[in-house]
């Protein structure tokens, strides 16, 4: 029985106007892109192409009159081919002032980085070859030399992230056993995933002890009984607690390790290699922690570090070792690439050269270059826009770490304000965002005028960003 829209005026013949599968593969036009793209893509385009037009012909038919030609058929099935062939992860612009922009992708990478990447994922490499032994080698030697000169510490491995190294280091020395934290380092880090969680996961058992604000040592000393294997110290890399609050010091808790026979490990976040006093904030060093006599501390890759995602793990070599000898450390290890990425990030702190780390050259920018950035940027602009539509100002503001690190803590900025009398501000975020012809721009909105912080947008960025800002404000 025919169904209700197909038996109204026109439909039946509409449905005879559609050229079949064949007959639209065999056009020149579709040849060609087959030959292209492969013959199952556009095969696949052309049949949702087909299966759409037979459902507006459903919905609404006097909609599709018009539509049937195959010429504009050819049109859909190519765009079609064209968005599923367009990568979805792409570059853009980030005009937020948030430097380590978790949803942008964190540390950008440099570009002696990327070509050590090049080199090392179009060739073969030493990845596991020992060339002086001319015997197999350990993937773990390219890292861990630079780490351990960098952090004095007597060895070093990597893996994935940092919520990995964690479960590594507790499900090695804990599992099955205790392990000793303050109540008020409980965190929650990126996507929900909560250190207690991860402690769970690991097979070793939560021994919370203080309060929320405050903790001592001797907290930790009354928790220890005969099932304790870890003590673990939490830097809040992404919270602040203030006000009446104690925790006791890293020397306390190896103090107390050494009395007890306890390992002491500081799960620090957020991986801070260098000094950033000059630029008004301070987080913890992992050169500092080993120095203080933590056996282990772990930390992120691409946060304050500034290079590719992995979780560190440096330390006393005789627990190091422990961890690399566990079974799912294997399933948790980095590939050749990470590997490049991560001992070109290290070569330039080797060398001195922090500058050519995007994310530290950023931090390390004052308001007065930026200032400087800022007043040429929209001298440039200025002419590209419609008179008395726009209005753009230079304000002082304020730049973000971001990427879980150095909360409540901020770096001076100057900012460019602007509004338009056809769109809102959110409007224009939007506009800039759709990206069809552009490069995307992300950035901020303050009482109702877009914010364009230059602090996280690249020099030979700045022309591509003019290019969006213009059509965004036609």
């Amino acid at each position: 029985m025919k169904n209700q829209a197909d038996s109204k005026p026109g439909v039946a013949a509409l449905y005879r106007q559609i050229p079949s599968v064949d007959e639209l593969m065999g056009r020149p036009r579709l040849t060609e892109l087959a030959q292209q793209a492969g013959r199952a893509l556009v095969l696949e385009a052309t049949r949702n192409v087909l299966e759409g037009i037979r459902s507006a012909i459903q919905r609404k038919a006097e909609a599709v009159e018009g539509a049937m030609e195959a010429g504009k058929i050819e049109q859909q099935i190519a765009s079609e081919v064209h968005r599923a062939l367009v990568p979805s992860l792409r570059p853009v612009i980030n005009a937020t002032g948030v430097v380590l922009h978790t949803n942008l992708g964190r540390a950008p990478l440099a570009a002696a980085t990327i070509e050590h990447l090049r080199q090392t994922a179009t060739q073969y490499s030493n990845l596991e070859y020992d060339l002086d032994a001319r015997a197999r080698g350990k993937r773990d030697v390219h890292t861990a030399q630079l780490l351990t000169r960098l952090l004095g510490a007597e060895a070093a491995i990597v893996v994935n992230n940092c919520a990995a190294a964690v479960f590594l280091v507790l499900n090695t020395l804990a599992k099955g056993a205790e392990v000793i934290v303050s109540r008020g380092e409980l965190i929650e880090i990126g996507d929900g995933f909560r250190i207690p969680d991860i402690m769970a996961e690991s097979g070793a058992t939560l021994r919370e002890v203080g309060t929320t604000n405050r903790t001592r040592a001797a907290d930790y000393e009354k928790a220890i009984n005969e099932r304790t294997k870890l003590l673990l110290r939490v830097h809040p890399s992404n919270f602040r607690v203030v006000g009446f609050t104690e925790q006791p010091t890293l020397e306390e808790l190896v103090e107390l390790g050494k009395k007890r026979g306890l390992p002491v490990c500081e799960d620090l976040g957020s991986g801070c290699l260098t000094d950033f006093t000059p630029q008004g904030f301070q987080e913890p060093l992992a050169a500092a922690s080993l120095a203080a006599g933590a056996t282990l501390v772990t930390f992120s890759g691409d946060k304050l570090l500034g290079g590719p995602q992995a979780g560190i793990i440096s330390g006393k070599r005789e627990f190091v070792e422990r961890i690399r000898r566990n079974p799912m450390f294997r399933a948790l290890r980095v590939d050749k690439l990470t590997i490049a990425a991560l001992e070109a990030t290290l070569n330039a702190y080797l060398r001195g050269a922090l500058d050519e780390i995007p994310a530290l050259r950023m931090i390390r920018l004052n308001a007065d270059e930026i200032g400087r950035r800022a007043r040429a940027f929209v001298e440039r602009l200025r002419p590209e826009l419609a008179n008395g539509e726009v209005e753009l100002e230079i304000r002082d503001g304020w730049s973000v770490i971001g990427g879980g690190s150095t909360p409540q803590q901020q770096l001076a900025t100057k900012v460019i304000t602007i509004s338009s009398v056809r769109y809102s501000a959110a409007q224009l975020e939007a506009r800039l965002q759709e990206g069809s012809q552009n490069m995307p721009v992300v950035a901020c909105v303050e009482e109702d005028r877009l914010v364009i912080d230059l602090r996280t947008v690249f020099p030979e960025q700045e022309q591509a960003l003019i290019a969006a800002l213009r059509d965004a404000l036609r």
